[in-house]
């Protein structure tokens, strides 16, 4: 089980983050404002959260610049239950033969992604601290 900066996640809570759940990241932008998106993550076996970006986005420019990130994952059909994770980014790199988006896509989708044009990077994000509600709750 992956264990966060202040505590571990219990063994529910993993399981529920660990769906391809709808999922909003928050960014910081250069002058400050939070930015949010729907993305698509996975929760890698180390515990770091893997999230595969367009590499023209503006979220990847405020990630190099600010490398704090927060993503909250709702889970199916309950959008009152949810896990929101607080982090780093800890790595970027190029996605090649993009490798990393279709780990994320066939974690969704059960398919490879379908765009093979546009160049990708993959952001490792080491998680500090997480928070749950309704049935993630932490308590």
């Amino acid at each position: 089980m992956p264990k966060l900066a202040e505590k571990p996640m219990p063994a529910d809570v993993l399981e529920l983050f660990r769906r391809p759940n709808p999922a909003v990241m928050a960014t910081v932008a250069k002058d400050g404002r939070p930015v949010t998106v729907a993305t698509w993550y996975l929760l890698e076996d180390d515990g770091r959260l893997l999230l595969g970006l367009d590499a023209s986005r503006a979220r990847l420019r405020h990630l190099t610049g600010d490398g704090r990130v927060s993503l909250t994952a709702l889970a199916e059909g309950d959008w009152y239950t949810h896990v929101s994770v607080q982090g780093r980014v800890v790595e970027v790199a190029d996605d090649e033969g993009l490798a990393g988006i279709d780990r994320i896509s066939r974690h969704y989708t059960g398919r490879d992604y379908s765009n093979r044009t546009s160049p990708r990077v993959l952001v490792r994000v080491e998680l500090d601290t997480w928070h749950g509600w309704g049935g993630a709750s932490q308590d």
